[in-house]
């Protein structure tokens, strides 16, 4: 009799066990679910997010454009009649300041062009990330010294579709005071995200650069300038 009901015993307990461990199993499997909805939700969430950063900062760039554009409608004629009288003061003084003008409350040095790309886009004089949010930004070097370098961020709308440019694709710089550069791709390189030295090396007359989608490199598209 004792045997018997020891055996019970045993029994229950095992099924217990048993059970516990089918119930430890379902719950594990449901936090790991959960977790997975969770992380897929975030996932969208940034997409989203990511999308209408760009839509806005693509409004924005539309509407400096438009605003700079306004402000300097009567250059190309200005700049023709200078150019029968005297030799343009950047090509005497290379080493000058680039001329701004204010746009939205943002110094702009010019306007770059992307046929390629559809795109035109203001170029802010200074960068810091809060003015890359809102357009391209000069990061260094000057048009005149043919060494400069624009960054733009990875928005749709600004420059992620950098990395599909093809030597020999135009890029064009106007400079606030309306005088026109003319450049083509030279060359695509990847650059590390902290490798500023790398960036800022070789002969390039223009380079514009982005991050790669997943942020730890940098797109840079080499330019040469064509000369008229």
């Amino acid at each position: 009799m004792a045997d018997d009901i020891m055996g019970m015993c045993d029994k229950e307990h095992r099924q217990y066990v048993q059970y516990g461990r089918q119930d430890g199993k379902a719950m594990k499997g449901k936090i790991l679910t959960g977790v997975g909805l969770l992380l897929i939700a975030a996932a969208l969430l940034l997409t989203v997010y990511n999308i209408r950063e760009s839509d806005r900062a693509g409004s924005e760039s539309e509407e400096m454009v438009v605003r700079m554009e306004s402000l300097t409608a009567d250059l190309p004629e200005r700049l023709e009649t200078e150019k029968k009288e005297l030799v343009p003061e950047y090509v005497k003084n290379p080493e000058m300041e680039m001329p701004t003008v204010e746009v939205n409350g943002q110094e702009c040095v010019g306007m770059i062009e992307i046929p390629a790309l559809g795109l035109k886009l203001p170029v802010i004089s200074e960068w810091s990330d809060a003015k890359l949010k809102k357009a391209p930004c000069r990061y260094s070097g000057s048009a005149y010294l043919k060494n400069m370098i624009i960054a733009g961020h990875n928005y749709r709308t600004h420059f992620s579709g950098i990395k599909r440019l093809n030597p020999g694709d135009s890029v064009v710089f106007t400079d606030a005071d309306g005088n026109v550069f003319s450049y083509e791709v030279a060359e695509i390189e990847t650059v590390g995200g902290y490798d500023i030295e790398k960036m800022e090396a070789g002969d390039w007359d223009l380079t514009l650069f982005t991050c790669t989608n997943k942020g730890k490199a940098r797109a840079a598209v080499r330019c040469r300038e064509i000369e008229e």
